[in-house]
Order: structure tokens, then C-alpha cells, then sequence
């Protein structure tokens, strides 16, 4: 009895059905705790904050009769008259000989426009891949100065990677915002991007020094028996092993990142999460709007997730791993 119930329990589709059940059970509580505050779901107004129809309309400057020339239409007033140039795509709303009033459309056209949300979306996007080319960059320097046999850039390594990690990163935003950027005046992007690179940088720096220091001294004293010098025992044979073993501990660090940059909408660049906290001001619609915002971050970090995942299985077939 006892071992049947262990088989069942080490089952991979019950396994499988049991988590699935687990969470229906739970999305069904929460569901049911919205219900009893009488909370008014607003779903359909959701869509058009990732895209939405813009009309532009070409109006009559005054009251009149209609005379369609072509592209041109003139509007014939009692004391004056106008021509209006029609710009190629715009569909008349008139037709010739109709009288119209002033600001009556003459024609229109319609686009579709990308929205809030999208808008927000290219901005954690942008402001996440420049941080996290400034953090690797910074980290690979950090990481090689802590390995240093000179001892005065171990020492600025060591104390600036213990005065960022150990500060808390919405506190580094706000102090290199309101001064270093102040300083040298740059602006709100540039300076959200660089302080997440600063932030991730540090942490960056540990992962390759552990994973440098991992790789064992044969293959340095291998390398140098075939005539290699330090630089190129370290491009050829070290980094590319190193890079292998940190491959895990990065891609999670750049979840962490993308995940972080939601905290540069406090010096006010218009990411995903201002996005949503001025929809939500709009709209009176929390729920709705930060469980879209959720699952959009979620779709990034996933993302990076699988795409880390086939990389790391690529490698392993090639060995080193």
C-alpha cells in the first residue's frame, strides 16, 4: 500500500493535474474575494490601451456650399470663399453641392495608433537592454580588477561592488537622479539606465569572479606551456568556460533587471509601471490594469527565460558545462 501511494506520488501527469488544480483552486478564492467586494470588472476597455483607431478630420473653416474639384474642395460663403487642399488617404465625408456649417468634417481619415501600454513596453524594453549592456560591460571590468594581482584595484573592486550591493537600488536611483545626473545634466532615460547598470554591474562582477576563480589553475598552467599570454589564455580558454558556468546565474540576472527597471518610474520615465499607475488614475480599474502590467513583465522574463535555457542546453552538448 505504502509503495503504491509513492509511485502515484512521483507520477509526473498527477503531479502535473494536482498543480494544475492547485492553482484553478486558488484563482477561484482570489475570484471569489474580488466578487464579495463588488468590484465592477472593466475587461473591454483594456485593448485599446495596447493599440487603438486615431481619426484626423479636415473640418470647414466656415458656413458655405460645397465644391469638389479634384482633390481640392472650395467652400463657397455668402461673402467669401476658401480651398482646401484634401491630402491623399482621407475619405470625403461631403459631397459636391452640400452646404456645411463651420468645424463640419469635410473628411476624415483612420489609423490604427499604438497605445499606452506598447508605448510603455518599447520603454522597459530600451531602458533594460542599454542597463544590461552597462551591466556586463561594468561587471567583466569589476570582475577582472577583483582577480588583479594589483592590489589597488582589487581594492576599489571589492569597495565598490560592498557599497552597491549592499544599498538598496531605489535609493541609488533617487541619489544619481537628483545629483550625479543633475551634475552633468543628463536625462531621465539615460539616467535610469545607467543606475540600473551601475546596481547589476556589481552583482555581474561576483558571478564571473566566481566562475573565473571555478575553472581549474591546470588550464592556465596548460595554456601557457602552449605559449599563450595571459590576455589570450583568458579570451581563448578561461572566459569561454567561465561564460558556461555563469550562463545560469546571468540569464537570472537579467530577469532581475527587467524586473527592477520597473522602479525608474519614480523619476518619472514612462515605462510600464507609470503606464499603469496612470491608466489606474483614469480608469479606477487597479485589478484589471496590474494584472495586464503582470503579465506583460511576466512574457518578457519568460522570454529570457526559455531563450537562456536553449542556450544552456546548446552548450552543454558542446561540453565545458
Amino acid at each position: 500500500m505504502a509503495k503504491g501511494k509513492q509511485n502515484l506520488l512521483h507520477n509526473k501527469a498527477f503531479g502535473h493535474v494536482v498543480a494544475v488544480a492547485f492553482y484553478v483552486a486558488v484563482g477561484y478564492l482570489l475570484f471569489m474575494a474580488a466578487s464579495n467586494m463588488n468590484y465592477i470588472w472593466k475587461w473591454t476597455s483594456v485593448p485599446k490601451y495596447f493599440a487603438y483607431e486615431k481619426t484626423d478630420t479636415v473640418s470647414s473653416p466656415l458656413d458655405g456650399t460645397v465644391r469638389v474639384r479634384g482633390t481640392k474642395v472650395i467652400i463657397q460663403g455668402q461673402e467669401d470663399s476658401k480651398e482646401i487642399e484634401i491630402e491623399k488617404g482621407y475619405v470625403l465625408q461631403v459631397k459636391d453641392g452640400d452646404n456645411v456649417y463651420a468645424n463640419d468634417t469635410l473628411a476624415q481619415i483612420t489609423s490604427m495608433q499604438i497605445g499606452p501600454l506598447l508605448e510603455g513596453l518599447i520603454v522597459t524594453l530600451e531602458i533594460s537592454g542599454l542597463a544590461a549592456i552597462l551591466a556586463f560591460s561594468i561587471g567583466s571590468l569589476l570582475a577582472f580588477m577583483r582577480i588583479s594581482n594589483f592590489q589597488f584595484l582589487k581594492d576599489i573592486a571589492t569597495v565598490y561592488i560592498a557599497i552597491i550591493r549592499g544599498t538598496p537600488l531605489l535609493v541609488q536611483i533617487f541619489i544619481f537622479y537628483f545629483i550625479i545626473a543633475t551634475i552633468f545634466e543628463l536625462e531621465r532615460f539615460l539616467a535610469g539606465a545607467i543606475s540600473l547598470g551601475l546596481f547589476f554591474g556589481a552583482y555581474i562582477a561576483e558571478v564571473l569572479r566566481g566562475a573565473i576563480q571555478s575553472i581549474d589553475k591546470g588550464q592556465y598552467e596548460a595554456a601557457k606551456s602552449l605559449g599563450m599570454n595571459y590576455t589570450q589564455t583568458m579570451v581563448y580558454i578561461i572566459m569561454p568556460q567561465a561564460l558556461k558556468r555563469a550562463l545560469p546565474t546571468l540569464v537570472g540576472e537579467m530577469i532581475a533587471l527587467v524586473k527592477d527597471s520597473s522602479l525608474v518610474s519614480v523619476i518619472s520615465i514612462t515605462d510600464l509601471t507609470k503606464v499603469g499607475r496612470e491608466i489606474v488614475a483614469n480608469t479606477f480599474s487597479p485589478f484589471e490594469t496590474w494584472l495586464i502590467i503582470a503579465a506583460v513583465y511576466f512574457s518578457i522574463t519568460f522570454l529570457l527565460s526559455v531563450l537562456g535555457h536553449k542556450i544552456e542546453t546548446k552548450m552543454k552538448q558542446q561540453g565545458g558545462m
